[in-house]
Formats: C-alpha cells, structure tokens, sequence
C-alpha cells in the first residue's frame, strides 16, 4: 500500500466506496440529440432574490425543448442557513411558474434518478472523491491555524506578492504520513486542500456561453475542498454534483468567473469532464447617473416578496424579466401578443454581457400590458387574492359581488385595443373607487372650460332625459341633443371651425357627467360606467353633483 493510500485511509476511514462505485450509480442521461440539461442551485440562506429568479429562468428556457431542468439545494453552509429557506425557495419559484423536471420538492421530499438533491444528503459522495484524491496524492490535509494564515497573508503583501496558499507558501503540502499521524495524535483540526498542479505562467480559457471567449490566468492556490466540519466548499461540491448528476451547461452569476480556473482544474485532476460554462450579469440599479448592482440591502425591488406585496402579476415579472433576458423579445411579443413566453427562441448569445438595467417603470408598462390582455373573470380572482392578504377592505367589497365586480374589470377589455389602467393590484382600489360608495371620495376633478353654473345646467338636462336602457348609439345621439339648447356644438368638428360661436362641443357635455358621476375626467366608457352603477345611483350622483355647481356660483 502507498503511503498516499494509507493517508487517505488515515483521513477518512469511514469511507469504503470507490469513485467507481458511486459513478456506477449515476448512468448518462439518455436524452435527444443537443438537448441541455441545466440545473439551478440556490442556497437556503436568504428571500429568493429577483436575480436568482431571473436565473432560475434562463436555466429553464435553456433545457427546453428536450432537455432536463432540475433543482439542487446547495446547503453546506449551515451557519447562513435561515429556517424555512428551501420551503421559501420554492414556493417562491413555484409561484412565478418555474417549475423543475425534477430535483427538490420540498425540505423533505424530491424526484429525480439523480438525487440526492439536497448537498448535505450527499456527503459521503464527496467524502469518496476526496479519499480518491488523497489515494493519489493529489490533495493532502492541512492543519494550519486561522492565526497561521494570517501571518502567511501579512508576509506575502509586505513582499508585494499574491496572497494565498500555493507553492513554497503551502506549509503542509509535502506532509508525511508521520506528521499527519503526529497531529492527529494531539488533536489538531484540519481541512483537505487540493494539490494544485497550476503555474503562474500559464493560462486558461474557456468559453462562456453568454460573454464569449474567457482567458483568466490558471488556478495556482491550493484550495480547500473538504473543511473542518468534513463538509465539502462549494467548489468541490459543485463539480462532484454537476458531473453525476448530468448537468451539460452550468449557468450561474458572473461573481462566479473568478473562481472557474479552480472548478475546471477541479474536473481535470478528478478525470471528469466539465459542462459547458455560461455566466449570467446582474441586474443593475440607476443611481446618481450611473449603473449599480441591485442590492439585497438598500433595494426592496431586489426581494420577489416585493412584487407580491405590491400586487405585480408573476406573469408580469417574468414578460418584465424576458424584455432584459434577450433584446429581441420585445419585437417577438409584439409579433406574438398571445403566445406563452415558452415559446420564444431564447439565445444564451443573445444575452447583455455588461448587466440589464432594472426599470420599474417599464415593468409597470409591461405590466399594464400584461393584465390588459387577461379577461375580466381573471383579473377578479387575482386582484381578490391579492386583496384578501393586503387589502381587506377592498376584498370585501369584490367578493360582496362577484359579478358585479367582474363587470367593472370588463369594460373596455376589447381585443383589440384595451385599456391599460391596471399595472398591479394595489392599483385596483383606485380603480374602482367609484364603483363603490364606500371608497369613492366625492371629488372632483372639474375641467376649466366650462363653468360651474354650464355644469349644473348640462347635469340638470341630462338628468331629465337620462334613460338607462339606451343602447350607446340611442344614449349618444340624446347627448347631442342636448348640446345646442345648452350653448354647445353637436359635433366636435362644428366646434372647431368656429369656436367662438359655442361654449364647448358634445365631447364637453359627456364630460361634465363624466365628472358627476365619477369626480374623473378620464375612464373607460362612460355608457358602461352608467349602465353598471345603475339608474339610482346615477341620479343620486347627478344631483349632488348639480348642488355642488349651484354653490359654486
């Protein structure tokens, strides 16, 4: 037996499989030709952030058609774990409709061959390619104190030099069997590092799938793969992991480039063959007239818990999240008003390479978009669920009466051109305001061309010939005839070849009541809006309006 197989067997005795063993339990994916397969790999230490969100996304719009796309919770650091975070992670991810072909289901449960799912079920796994490594003299273990590293960083920048733990700075890179023994013996911790085989000289390059032709120089530390605790660094992990479980393409934050040389000298020293590598930028902030990263801390945008609080649709996020994912879908949606997201030819390519910037404004005009399109029974049941957990008040009216309810989202919604009043459900109590008496105000918002004594007067006409079972074109034509006896035009283009002949046009007139009945200048028909508030309530509203007028005079 070599000495290198007695050290690993010193090391980790309670190993006995081979990584033969283990590969023999993880056959290739049979799948069509160029399909991917992707993973996204949180860790449970936080709220799901809008960027793993976006992740997520790629990675699913990659593996499809054909491909596999599966979740893999990275627990190893159980100090930063919160309580909660896989459950957290997805129900998040759940609810902005990414779903996995397999992987973690829940904090006890998963599908899929390729499990286990969860890093802190697999630690014998790991602990079985380390041993490997040790057998061949490719990693040893390391017994150097936090004080000892300190001092060794204090010296390399007094010298000027790269900080680390590699070459002539690595103290128990040639350690004996004896000395291991000896150490073990007085109880001293230790981790496992990598031999790394890099030179300065040297360089690597690969290339990523979204910022093209990568060159870094070569990994030259000795890196830890298996810590104090006998839980391997992400490092390690993650490519054990990606190997078994098929992962071809590894799409990941770009903080994560630096650290590629050492995750592909990790496949190369254990003889695995790497995936396809593709890093995604961040998504950037304005501020002060320049570009940050958004931030967990300073940005309430940067929580997908926002967006729920604030009543943006999931569906909405995700058309918001594709406008910065690929620049041409945009022209594609236009051209596909109605067609899933699924369906867009999404480009790893065709990706920003330097960050997207996050507007909220334009997600609000997507948004708008987004519900614009959705009919009106839609949109009650989840501006009801949304006010249900946020707005009470709200939740009661719409659900007092559905279809009352219902009929006020649908006015205007024609598929041609529909409004786009509503951009989140918070808008909605705004919106509706006038529907209800409970929440309608009594303001209102009064032109400046017409006066408030014309304004009682048109209010009073009006009321004497209101009929509520007039169709539009029978409703109309009685608004024009109520015009020229009121000083105004019948049509808008009589007004406007000789103004100074009328007090305003018929456009006037149907404001006026606009105003009296809603306090609003601006709304969907206006037809509409009196056929649903009903005869009595229309003529409650005409008078207090015309009292109003009156007092102002």
């Amino acid at each position: 037996m070599s000495e290198y197989q007695e050290m690993a067997d010193l090391l980790l005795p309670d190993v006995t499989e081979t990584p033969e063993q283990v590969l023999a339990r993880y056959p290739r994916r049979e799948l069509p030709n160029g399909a991917k397969v992707t993973r996204f790999a949180p860790s449970p230490t936080g709220f799901l952030h809008i960027g793993g969100l976006f992740t997520a996304m790629v990675n699913r719009l990659v593996s499809k058609p054909g491909g596999v796309c599966f979740l893999r919770i990275e627990d190893t650091d159980k100090k930063r774990e919160v309580a909660d975070g896989v459950t957290g992670i997805i129900q998040g991810l759940s609810g902005f409709g990414i779903h996995f072909d397999e992987g973690r289901t829940g904090p006890d449960s998963e599908s899929g061959d390729y499990g286990p799912y969860l890093q802190s079920a697999r630690r014998m796994i790991y602990r079985t390619f380390v041993k490997s490594l040790l057998a061949q003299g490719k990693a040893y273990p390391c017994f150097c104190t936090e004080e000892e590293l300190s001092a060794l960083r204090e010296k390399q920048e007094a010298q000027k030099l790269t900080p680390g733990y590699y070459g002539e700075w690595a103290v128990y890179r040639d350690i004996t069997l004896d000395q291991a023994k000896q150490n073990l013996s007085e109880g001293k911790p230790f981790v496992i590092r990598l031999k790394s085989p890099g030179s300065m000289e040297r360089r690597v390059s690969f290339k990523d799938g979204v910022k093209g032709k990568i060159e870094m120089p070569e990994n030259i530390q000795d890196v830890v793969i298996l810590k104090q605790d006998g839980i391997p660094t992400y490092h390690f992990a993650h490519v054990v992991d990606d190997y078994l479980m098929g992962t071809t393409h590894v799409i990941r934050g770009d903080e994560w480039i630096s650290s590629t040389p050492i995750h592909l000298q990790l496949f190369y020293m254990l003889g695995l063959k790497a995936p396809n590598y593709a890093h995604v930028s961040p998504i950037m902030k304005e501020e002060d007239g320049g570009k940050r990263k958004l931030s967990k801390r300073k940005d309430p945008e940067a929580s997908v818990e926002y967006y729920r609080e604030q009543g943006v649709p999931a569906q909405s996020v995700m058309e918001y999240l594709m406008t910065i994912a690929n620049s041409n879908f945009e022209d594609w949606r236009r051209q596909n008003a109605r067609t899933p997201i699924s369906e867009f030819p999404f480009k790893l390519n065709k990706m920003s390479a330097s960050g997207a910037l996050f507007d909220l404004k334009k997600l609000q005009d997507v948004s708008k978009n987004v519900i614009s399109l959705m009919p009106a029974s839609e949109v009650y049941d989840l501006a009801a669920d949304w006010a249900k957990q946020y707005d009470g008040e709200l939740f009661t009216l719409l659900s007092r009466d559905p279809q009352y309810a219902t009929a006020i989202f649908d006015i205007d919604r024609t598929p041609v051109k529909p409004r786009k009043d509503i951009g989140k459900w918070s808008d909605v109590r705004d919106y509706v305001s006038y529907f209800y008496d409970e929440l309608w105000d009594g303001q209102y918002d009064l032109p400046q061309n017409v006066t408030p004594a014309d304004a009682a007067a048109i209010v009073k006409a009006y009321r004497e010939t209101f009929r509520p079972e007039d169709d539009r074109d029978a409703w109309f034509g009685g608004l024009k005839d109520l015009c020229e006896p009121l000083g105004f035009a019948r049509e808008v283009k009589v007004y406007k070849k000789d103004p100074s002949s009328y007090k305003g046009h018929v456009g006037d007139v149907s404001g006026i009541i606009r105003v009296a009945v809603t306090g609003r200048r601006n709304t969907p028909d206006l037809h509409s809006i009196l056929a649903l508030l009903g005869k009595e309530r229309v003529l409650a509203r005409l008078d207090r309006f015309q009292k109003a007028m009156e007092a102002m005079e």
